[in-house]
């Protein structure tokens, strides 16, 4: 593809002022609130909805499926999209229940960065130490917001030694909270050297804020005597640390800068996304087959990260999210579907705000598309320009530790329910497994956590009309067979009799079993037997 010295300039213009990151956090740390406040900053929505409320309230925007508003939790991750300050930024909403954790783990696959939201009254939480992993594994930059400052905090020197301690990353306060709870009244600004003051707060609506230079007359009037001193003793200690804030360490995942702040009241917000901006990185590198391909490289590619079904009831419609990691996609133009083998277009391709959404005509490295998809399309797949032909690494699966056999009320409705059951197992939702040679007629269905069997029955029953009855197995560990020489043969393995040979829909073949025990046996009574905890999509 050749392109003018003025078209490359704006290629590379538009990919700068990008910015792609996911939002993680333990369940209620407010990380839906939070991200709704910054599509208030951008225009993208005139109102926040409350993540939790009333019959007939609000809803979080990104909140849009019916389940997710009745329990006023996320369970699937959403896409949004805005403009701030001349960036494009996308949004990569992920679940925070640990139930969707798998859901979670791919779309960080699709970020550059992440934004770690912590209760400061709670800290550092289960999944929050284990979302902090995979982004460590591919040394994601990592931007903390401790939030709920309007509520009693713990002390935030142990907060930020607990984030140090708990996920062994440094730490830099870029601002510096000024009381908690109903005497929080502001933060510090490290960077402007500046005070962020409340202006007559009440805790319950959005509230207005100051700023005051800390040698400002008006200030020491402006706070309570002993929280002014505090604020005094705390600049004083923190200059006094020596610790310089390096930008380079961020980018490499070393380090996280950290900002306080209410989600809820809206204070420290707008700063923090100000700031993150500044301090992020626009689009990165992403590994592939052929090497490192920049994203500045004029040749389109993109990789499928998640597909949601049945976004729009009505249409019974199937998208592909793709993450697009080089160049600039036109639409109506061909593209090569790697895994497919062949060219194609893609069809109704859109630019997302949760589940509405707009046809776009052109997008670019680093943001995040919807396309129609047929059938054709599997996590994990690449798509790009006829003449690049690039492959992207693929998108782990991780194994599930629930399993149950799944099958329909209604006999007559067999048709439906296999048809909904391989759907939401391509969305990855689910991972179905049946036992060879005998196809989809008896499905087991694992899971990360106990909810995606309630998401299940909840999805076949509203949107295929599929009742099922669900009977609860005993094992607890899956692993992938790895042995794929044509002289393998699964009939010869010698296991245990609660061990189950199944497989998967994509036809490979894994062992189900009832404890680690059962795992050691496999591998000492099989001298060539090879297993793996994860399956790798490519």
């Amino acid at each position: 593809m050749l392109l003018e010295e003025s078209e490359l300039a704006n290629l590379r213009q538009e990919i700068e002022n990008r910015r792609t990151f996911a939002i993680i956090s333990h369940p209620d740390a407010g990380k839906t609130t939070i991200t709704e406040k910054f599509l208030l900053y951008g225009g993208a929505i005139q109102e926040a909805g409350m993540v939790k409320g009333k019959k007939n309230s609000r809803h979080a925007v990104s909140d849009w499926m019916e389940i997710e508003k009745q329990r006023g939790i996320s369970v699937t991750s959403s896409v949004l999209q805005f403009r701030y300050q001349g960036k494009c930024i996308n949004i990569l909403d992920t679940p925070g229940h640990q139930d969707f954790s798998e859901d979670t783990y791919r779309t960080l696959m699709a970020a550059d960065s992440a934004v770690m939201v912590i209760d400061a009254s709670k800290g550092v939480e289960a999944q929050t130490r284990k979302l902090f992993k995979v982004c460590a594994m591919r040394g994601v930059p990592i931007f903390t917001f401790i939030n709920k400052m309007d509520r009693e905090a713990r002390d935030p020197y142990e907060l930020l030694d607990e984030i140090e301690t708990e996920l062994g990353i440094g730490t830099y306060a870029v601002n510096w909270p000024i009381g908690s709870g109903k005497r929080f009244h502001g933060v510090y600004d490290r960077v402007d050297d500046q005070v962020i003051a409340f202006e007559g707060a009440d805790f319950r609506h959005e509230v207005k804020a100051s700023r005051l230079s800390l040698d400002d007359p008006i200030l020491e009037g402006t706070l309570p005597t002993e929280l002014y001193q505090q604020l005094i003793d705390d600049v004083e200690l923190l200059s006094g640390a020596g610790d310089e804030f390096d930008l380079a360490a961020v980018h490499a995942g070393k380090l996280s800068p950290v900002f306080f702040g209410s989600a809820l009241t809206n204070f420290g917000v707008e700063p923090f996304l100000e700031k993150f901006l500044q301090m992020s990185t626009p689009p990165t590198a992403r590994e592939a087959d052929i090497g490192r391909i920049d994203p500045f490289d004029p040749h389109f590619s993109a990789f499928v990260f998640k597909i949601q079904a049945n976004m729009n009831k009505a249409h019974r419609d199937r998208i592909a999210f793709m993450r697009i990691c080089s160049g600039k996609f036109e639409r109506g133009s061909d593209v090569w579907h790697v895994q497919g083998g062949r060219k194609i277009q893609l069809a109704q391709p859109q630019q997302l705000m949760a589940q509405d959404r707009s046809i776009v005509d052109e997008a670019f490295a680093g943001d995040i598309i919807g396309v129609f998809d047929p059938g054709i399309f599997s996590i994990g797949d690449t798509v790009c320009d006829p003449t690049m032909k690039c492959v992207y690494s693929g998108i782990p699966t991780f194994a599930p530790e629930l399993f149950a056999r799944v099958r329909q009320k209604d006999t007559l409705k067999r048709k439906q329910f296999v048809k909904g059951v391989e759907q939401i197992a391509r969305e990855g939702a689910i991972q179905i497994f049946h036992e060879p040679n005998t196809g989809m007629e008896e499905v087991i269905v694992g899971v990360v956590g106990v909810l995606q069997f309630e998401v299940l029955e909840y999805r076949l029953k509203n949107e295929y009309n599929v009742e099922v009855i669900r009977e609860g197995l005993p094992y607890e560990h899956l692993r992938w067979i790895e042995n794929t020489d044509e002289e393998f043969d699964y009939k010869t393995l010698k296991l245990t009799s609660d061990t189950k040979v199944v497989q998967d829909f994509q036809g490979n073949y894994l062992l189900l079993f009832t404890s680690p025990w059962n795992i050691s046996w496999a591998l000492d009574h099989n001298e060539d037997l090879t297993l793996s905890e994860f399956s790798e999509n490519a």
